[in-house]
């Protein structure tokens, strides 16, 4: 749970919302195997987890679009960013199946 010390209550639902972010980050570069997945402690390269991680915040971006903090929106838009780039290097190395996609991120 999050220290709520000095925290008001719109600064606590941003950080629920950031540790959001970051839990589908952390799935998204699992899937990409450049982080190790903790349960197994190994690289586990798997792009269809990758992508719904990916199609995840694609939705969180678009159901919350012109209402969040302007840092809010920012750090969503730089790990999109990021997940998107590495999706599509990954991709192109092939050993594993891409899944079909609706378009968001091909």
């Amino acid at each position: 749970m999050i220290n709520e010390g000095n925290l008001n209550k719109d600064q606590q639902d941003q950080l629920l919302f950031m540790m959001l972010i970051q839990q589908h980050q952390q799935i998204g570069m699992m899937g990409l195997g450049k982080i190790k997945n903790p349960a197994t402690d190994e690289i586990e390269r798997d792009l269809p987890s990758a992508k719904y991680a990916i199609d995840t915040l694609t939705v969180l971006e678009k159901y919350t679009k012109d209402n969040l903090p302007k840092e809010l929106k920012g750090y969503l838009d730089q790990v999109l960013t990021n997940l998107r780039l590495n999706y599509a290097d990954e991709s192109k190395k092939g050993g594993d199946k891409k899944p079909s996609s609706n378009g968001s991120d091909d």
